[in-house]
C-alpha cells in the first residue's frame, strides 16, 4: 500500500473518530437536557402536590359549616370542601384518600376551617359525629321514570309536580348540571329526539336530608353523585365495551324495564346485543310504551305503529335515551351479557322468562302462554 493511499485511511479514520466524537457529545447534551426537563416536571407536581395538602390560608380565623350527607362519595366529598374553600384541589384529595387508604367518612355537620390541612380535615371526617336523624328520606325505586320521580320528589317537599318536572326539564338547569357533571351528562341527553334530558341519570336510591325541604337542585345533586360514584366502578368496562354513559344507561334501562324478580338479566342483555349484532331492531314492548308515555300491561299490535325514534320495533338499534332509571343489577348485564345464541325472549304470567333461538320456537312458546288477541 502506498503512503499516499496509507494517509488518506488515516484522515478518513481521524474524520470518523470525531464525528463519534461529535455525535457523543450530542447525545450527551439532548439527555441531560431530557434528564433536567423531567425533574423539573417531576419536581413542580411534587410541589404542586404538597402545596395542595397544605392549609388554604393557615392564618384564617373562619369556621365553616359544611354537610357531608349519608353516602357522599370522596369525590363528591373532595368537592363540597373545595367548593367551599376548605381545601385547595378535590382531585389531590381524592387521590390523598385513596393512596392513604382512608375510608369511613361519617356524615354529618363539620365546623371546619381553611387553616385545616388536608390529613387533620381526613382525620375529621373519619371521627366526625353522625347526624341523628335525618329530616325525611326519598326513595327512588329502580324502574322509575323521570316523571314519576318529579312526583315523588313534589310529594315529599310539597312542591308542586309540574313544576318540579319543568325544573328538572329546563334547559339553563340541565346545562349548569352538564357543568357539573361532564362525566357523565355529556352533549347526548341534548340529542332533539330525547324526551327528557335527565331521564335514567337519577340513580334508584334512598336519600336522607338533612333539612326540611330541600330544592330540586339540592335532591337532584344528590341523586347525580350517587350515580357518578356507582358508575366510576364501572368506567373501564364500559370502555372496553366501546360504550358511552349515555349508552349504557339506555341500555341497562332495557333491561330494567323487561326484567322481572325471575329475570335474568344477563340473558336479557345477550339478547339485546345479539339482535344488534345481526340488525335486527330490538323490539323490546316497553320502548313503545314510553313513546305513547302509557304504562299497560300488554302491548297490543296498534302500540307497535307510533311513529316515534324510541320505537324500535319501527327503528334499529338503541332508542336515543334511557327509557327508566336502573340499578347495578342491569348495569352490570348491561356490560357483562351472557354468551348466548338466543335472539327472543318471552315473559309468562308467573314472572318467568322464556329464551329462544328462532322466531318459529319463539312464536311456539307465544302461543302456550299467551292470549292470541293482542
Amino acid at each position: 500500500m502506498t503512503e499516499d493511499k496509507k494517509h488518506v485511511i488515516r484522515q478518513k479514520m481521524l474524520e470518523h473518530q470525531s464525528e463519534a466524537r461529535i455525535v457523543r457529545r450530542i447525545v450527551l447534551i439532548i439527555t441531560i437536557i431530557l434528564a433536567v426537563t423531567i425533574v423539573l416536571i417531576g419536581g413542580g407536581g411534587y410541589l404542586y402536590i404538597q402545596s395542595a395538602l397544605k392549609p388554604v390560608d393557615s392564618n384564617s380565623k373562619v369556621q365553616k359549616n359544611v354537610e357531608i350527607p349519608i353516602g357522599s362519595s370522596v369525590t363528591g366529598i373532595g368537592e363540597r370542601l373545595e367548593q367551599n374553600g376548605i381545601i385547595k384541589d378535590a382531585k389531590v384529595f381524592k387521590y390523598y384518600v385513596k393512596l392513604k387508604n382512608e375510608g369511613g367518612f361519617m356524615a354529618g355537620d363539620y365546623q371546619l376551617s381553611p387553616s385545616m390541612d388536608v390529613p387533620e380535615i381526613v382525620s375529621r371526617l373519619k371521627t366526625g359525629k353522625v347526624l341523628a336523624k335525618a329530616s325525611f328520606k326519598i326513595a327512588i325505586p329502580e324502574g322509575k321514570q323521570l316523571k314519576e320521580i318529579a312526583a315523588i320528589m313534589a310529594k315529599a317537599t310539597n312542591q308542586d309536580e309540574a313544576q318540579v318536572l319543568a325544573k328538572l326539564n329546563d334547559k339553563e338547569f340541565i346545562k349548569t348540571l352538564m357543568a357539573k357533571y361532564p362525566d357523565i351528562l355529556t352533549n347526548e341527553i341534548l340529542n332533539p329526539s330525547i324526551m327528557y334530558p335527565l331521564e335514567g341519570y337519577l340513580y334508584p336510591a334512598t336519600y336522607p336530608f338533612f333539612k326540611p325541604n330541600p330544592s330540586v337542585e339540592e335532591m337532584v345533586t344528590a341523586m347525580l353523585d350517587k350515580t357518578r360514584e356507582v358508575l366510576a366502578d364501572y368506567t373501564d368496562e364500559a370502555k372496553d365495551k366501546k360504550l358511552s354513559v349515555h349508552q349504557l344507561l339506555t341500555m341497562a334501562s332495557l333491561v330494567e324495564e323487561e326484567a322481572t324478580e325471575k329475570a335474568d338479566r344477563k340473558k336479557i342483555s345477550s339478547v339485546f346485543y345479539n339482535r344488534m349484532e345481526k340488525g335486527m331492531p330490538l323490539q323490546t314492548d316497553p320502548t313503545v310504551l314510553y313513546a305513547q308515555g302509557k304504562h299497560k300491561d300488554r302491548v297490543v299490535y296498534k302500540d307497535l305503529e307510533v311513529n316515534s325514534p324510541y320505537n324500535t320495533y319501527k327503528n334499529p338499534g338503541l332508542p336515543p335515551g334511557p327509557i327508566a332509571n336502573a340499578g347495578k343489577s342491569s348495569i352490570e348485564a348491561s356490560l357483562e351479557p351472557e354468551q348466548t345464541d338466543y335472539y327472543y325472549f318471552l315473559a309468562t304470567a308467573d314472572g318467568t322468562i322464556i329464551f329462544t333461538k328462532t322466531l318459529e320456537e319463539h312464536n311456539k312458546e307465544k302461543a302456550k302462554h299467551i292470549s292470541s288477541k293482542k
